[in-house]
């Protein structure tokens, strides 16, 4: 091959996402997913657990980050060596599958029942579960995510169910399961409890009515002003409760000639605008026990039973209203529990199951308890006990699913006592490791320290149902834990567990009265999710020694939500069962936010759809810049288009130009691999070292779970390896013979390459896929898999790591960018040679290394000569400052004092800091980190410097210098006229020129170097005048023609 190829330049053109198609082709056709479960099935296990999406929606962003690192982790330990098992799963019962159909049907589930049937109802629901999964497979398949969805699990189904039962069964026998009647969170839209997780995940600004009413006290002319933002609840009320500890004083407002208690500390607050007169102060212990009045007559009856006192509780707060707080037990969980601690056992809920007020409240029946504010307020203000009326701003939770008001309400319902676990779910969540770590104790820690019963019963159709029969004579409950019981008690033959086979039930037990008859109630979806470590292998009726074997789970991963959902479920879960995590290893990820800021929605077509998006950027590219972000420690983000487009310029296409530079110049020399190649170069041996160094980082970081702290080292060692290794090696891959010099820059860049690209593979499965079938044909001795997917993932090889050598070349590039800087500054083009320039550092060791670079460094700065210097004090002033940042919280008050010592530092003091990394100062340990290290070119001197290195340089230009740096843009123009003439990389050309008699003696003095680059064979000076391409050089106007020279 001739020396001077140079021109030839990877094509730009190469489409990725075309590429990407062509692979999942390729993987399709040779199932190689198949392959790799194969070629791993019997190796140690890595237990992965993937959540059950809903398939009654599009998969968004959200679902592709989190389908991202489930992607990435598999891949990662099936490379290593581990079967990992990938089973898909579709969450196919709850809310948003009943509120699809009660939006096409246009009634409630209720009402649909009513007309239609259960059977029917349950029908439709069974129509739409999986409406969206073949878009979903689609979509996910086309992120490059491989998983098992043939073998999928899916809530729905019996046997999937029949595991439900029993982990119910099991949470039955060990007395964990009781009814109650608790204020939960319910959702009047769908006529449902929601679950905790559900009501704080749809908070929403409002406003809202905030009233200050008076309630008339029976043994004194007197009212007691109690406060409240829900009027509606007022009807239902049954007694007040003060602060025993507080303050209140009594009143006299005379524009409304009534006197009332309120608390002192608000009064201020709260009489804003009026007169009033304070007429006696008390303890709220002194008002306990008074009795009043109710503002309606509803419920007068409860009089008896304790009802319409006033209580004391330190619950009530001073932080706005009246420090009086009205109290309807069945509205409100601290109205429950204060009234029953004071003996009020009843509990009054006018409400049907939409959230309409019953024929109890005769005044507003049927009227929905939020538009119902308005009329309670008059009704209120016409009695004259309505004292002051406010709008309140605030935040409200809505039912995420249909987007309504949530109203708290008593609901009777079957729970788990959680509660009585929270020791043991703390001490379990501290045996898991969190990715981010913060998320332990922060968020989930939290939650699970002031974990609540759970609530696992839904008053709903199409769910598992609870396997609850109670006996209609004596009121016994009986739990059911597998089909075979039930088709034991019934002697029914089952296929089915959904309410509209089994309801009918019935079944009696010896020697008792009765007919044992099941409860409507179905189960909350969150437990059949929480379920799912059992019941995805229908544990225990089948595969009971595989899973106890392989039980927790090595790894999961799911949105930071998820912490009051799945990953709450499913720790509650396998506490109960097992005493012990349902899994060891977590990656948490944030939420994906439109650009805007705002949530992603379609009517506001804020983002772009997914699929969309793989189309113009390929999957790699949207891969890359979703776990380059901060979701993958669990950061909220917000979405660029851009930022993936980014990916494409930042990586793919340096890496493909990177193989598509080795592929140009190989194929033209025919070379293949040949291990017997030494590796001599200094930056053959350096780029080898980074690459075992990589290798060292990414294993390490990825058995810590730590994505984000792999993919900035596979960007920096791309740079390293195409910014760096490629460009300053060019000149090796030109030369015209094969010899040991070229032939280690080939096998080490292929070395590189491979390896880069088995690195990359579980990250971006497309490109490495794509570049290692291309590699594969250079290596004809090997016997490769047949895709990089089935390789082992790369180990570091110890004795190629050269930790000094890496350091020199760090101070190396330091140079090269001080230097280019320093021209810029100078304004003296890098094709004009410098005379003369001189390396600079106190440390002799330090210089040496960085001589061995002494070549590559003339080459890229273009300096004539070269030297190294020990005196650096003469040119560069060194000194250090304290890291404030770093070191204030550390140092508190002797911050000043220790902030002057450092910059008292001698250069010898700075020199120990940077050789041993650390540097004890009156009593103090300071590292690197702490101390900020100055290089300062001394006033007059031509010199540039950091804090590594210094160099100082001669920038005097003469005639010799600027014509070698015209000469040097001669074979530029000439290189790029090449190339738009679209000649071969072998192409023989002639060069015909027009130019001043004093540029063409200077381009004559360097012609065979002209000739040399460029391939001209024959150079003249007869181009006529206003012909060919015209350029305006240092010295000069310069004319140039070239030509292919035809070869027989």
């Amino acid at each position: 091959m001739s020396s001077k190829q140079k021109q030839a330049s990877p094509s730009t053109s190469f489409s990725f996402v075309d590429a990407e198609h062509d692979m999942l082709q390729f993987w399709e056709t040779h199932s190689v997913f198949q392959a790799s479960l194969e070629q791993s099935k019997d190796k140690p296990k890595f237990v992965f657990y993937d959540g059950p999406p809903f398939a009654t929606g599009l998969p968004h962003h959200g679902h592709l980050v989190a389908s991202t690192i489930k992607d990435i982790i598999p891949r990662y330990q099936t490379m290593l060596g581990h079967y990992v098992e990938r089973r898909f799963g579709w969450d196919c019962h709850g809310l948003p599958i009943e509120h699809e159909i009660d939006k096409s049907l246009g009634m409630s589930a209720k009402e649909a029942v009513e007309k239609f049937g259960i059977a029917k109802y349950n029908d439709e629901c069974r129509g739409i579960v999986q409406r969206y999964t073949q878009e979903w497979e689609k979509t996910i398949t086309r992120l490059g995510r491989w998983v098992d969805f043939d073998n999928d699990y899916r809530t729905l189904e019996p046997w999937y169910m029949e595991s439900v039962w029993w982990v119910f069964k099991q949470l039955w026998d060990k007395g964990l399961v009781y009814q109650g009647e608790k204020v939960v969170a319910y959702s009047t839209e769908l006529e449902t409890v929601l679950s905790n997780f559900e009501a704080t995940s749809n908070y929403k600004d409002v406003q809202d009515p905030a009233i200050s009413v008076l309630f008339k006290l029976e043994d004194e002319d007197c009212y007691l002003a109690a406060w409240t933002t829900t009027p509606w609840t007022l009807p239902s009320n049954l007694a007040l409760c003060v602060n025993p500890d507080f303050d209140y004083v009594k009143v006299l407002d005379q524009s409304v000639g009534k006197k009332f208690w309120i608390a002192k500390e608000l009064l201020e607050s709260f009489s804003k605008g009026r007169s009033v007169e304070v007429l006696a102060t008390t303890k709220g212990s002194d008002l306990a026990s008074k009795s009043y009045t109710p503002i309606f007559p509803y419920f007068v009856q409860h009089k008896a039973k304790g009802a319409f006192k006033v209580l004391a509780d330190t619950f009530v707060s001073q932080e706005s209203g009246t420090g009086i707080v009205h109290m309807a037990p069945a509205f409100g969980e601290e109205d429950q529990r204060v009234c029953r601690e004071n003996g009020i056992e009843v509990s009054v809920c006018p409400l049907d199951s939409r959230g309409r007020f019953t024929s109890e409240v005769s005044d507003f029946a049927r009227v929905y308890v939020k538009d119902a504010d308005k009329s309670i307020i008059q009704t209120i203000k016409e009695r004259g006990l309505l004292y002051r009326h406010d709008t309140l701003m605030h935040s409200y939770p809505f039912c995420p699913r249909s987007d309504t008001p949530i109203i708290y309400r008593t609901v009777p319902s079957w729970y788990i006592g959680v509660t009585q676990l929270r020791d043991k779910l703390v001490e379990n969540n501290n045996k898991i490791k969190w990715v981010p770590e913060h998320i332990q104790q922060g968020r989930m820690g939290k939650w699970l320290e002031n974990a609540i019963d759970w609530a696992v019963s839904r008053n709903r159709y199409w769910g598992t149902p609870l396997p609850i029969w109670i006996n209609d004579v004596t009121d016994k409950p009986y739990c059911v834990g597998s089909i075979e019981e039930l088709t034991s008690l019934t002697g029914a033959q089952i296929e089915d567990l959904h309410r509209d086979h089994i309801d009918h039930l019935t079944f009696t037990l010896a020697g008792e009265d009765g007919v044992y008859r099941r409860i409507p109630e179905v189960f909350d979806c969150w437990f059949e999710s929480g379920s799912m470590p059992y019941a995805q292998v229908h544990y225990p009726f089948e595969n009971k020694q595989e899973f106890e074997a392989s039980f927790p789970a090595s790894f999961i991963a799911e949105g930071v939500d998820q912490t009051r959902g799945w990953f709450y479920t499913l720790q509650v879960l396998s506490e109960c069962l097992f005493g012990k995590p349902a899994f060891t290893n977590v990656i948490v990820n944030g939420i994906v936010m439109a650009e805007d800021g705002k949530k992603m929605s379609k009517r506001l077509k804020n983002y772009t759809a997914p699929d969309i998006l793989m189309e113009q950027y390929g999957a790699d590219a949207l891969r890359l810049y979703l776990i380059n972000s901060g979701l993958v420690k669990a950061e909220e983000q917000k979405f660029s288009d851009k930022g993936v487009q980014e990916m494409v310029r930042q990586v793919l296409l340096p890496w493909y130009n990177g193989f598509k530079f080795f592929k140009t110049y190989a194929d033209i020399d025919g070379w293949k691999v040949d291990d017997s190649a030494p590796t001599r170069n200094v930056l053959d041996r350096w780029i080898v070292s980074r690459l075992e160094s990589l290798k060292e980082k990414v294993n390490a970081e990825m058995q810590a779970y730590h994505l984000y702290e792999v993919v900035p080292a596979l960007f920096e060692f791309m740079e390293d390896l195409t910014n760096w290794y490629i460009r300053l090696n060019r000149a090796r891959y030109w030369q015209p013979d094969m010899n040991k010099d070229k032939e280690s820059a080939y096998a080490t860049l292929y070395y590189c390459l491979d390896t880069f690209t088995t690195l990359m593979a579980p990250f971006t499965p497309f490109l490495s896929e794509f570049i290692y079938q291309q590699l594969k044909e250079y290596d004809e001795n090997a016997e490769r898999p047949l895709s990089v997917h089935l390789r082992r993932y790369p180990q570091t090889v110890r004795e190629l790591k050269l930790p000094e050598l890496e350091t020199s070349v760090r101070s190396f590039q330091h140079l090269i960018i001080m230097g280019r800087q320093m021209r810029n500054d100078i304004k003296v083009k890098l094709k004009t040679p410098l005379s003369q320039a001189t390396v600079l550092h106190r440390d002799k060791t330090v210089l040496d290394d960085i001589r061995r670079l002494s070549d590559y460094i003339k080459a890229e700065l273009n300096f004539k000569s070269l030297s190294f210097s020990t005196e650096e004090g003469k040119f560069i002033d060194l000194y250090a400052k304290a890291n404030y940042p770093a070191l204030g919280k550390r140092l508190g008050k002797q911050m000043k004092h220790y902030a002057n010592l450092i910059a008292n530092l001698v250069p010898t003091d700075i020199d120990q800091l940077q050789q041993v990394g650390f540097l004890d100062i009156d009593g103090q340990r300071f590292s690197e980190e702490d101390i900020v290290i100055y290089r300062k070119a001394k006033e007059g001197v031509n010199a540039v410097s950091n804090r590594y290195i210094s160099m100082e340089f001669e920038p005097k230009l003469t005639e010799e210098l600027v014509a070698e740096g015209m000469i040097r843009e001669v074979v530029s123009r000439i290189q790029k006229l090449r190339k738009s003439s679209g000649f071969g990389v072998t192409d023989k050309i002639s060069v015909s020129m027009n130019t001043s008699d004093h540029v063409r003696n200077w381009i004559e003095k360097y012609l065979r170097y002209l000739q040399a680059e460029t391939l001209a064979t024959r150079v003249d000076f007869q181009l006529p005048a206003n012909t060919g391409e015209q350029y305006i050089l240092e010295m000069g106007a310069v004319s140039i023609s070239v030509a292919k020279i035809k070869v027989d």
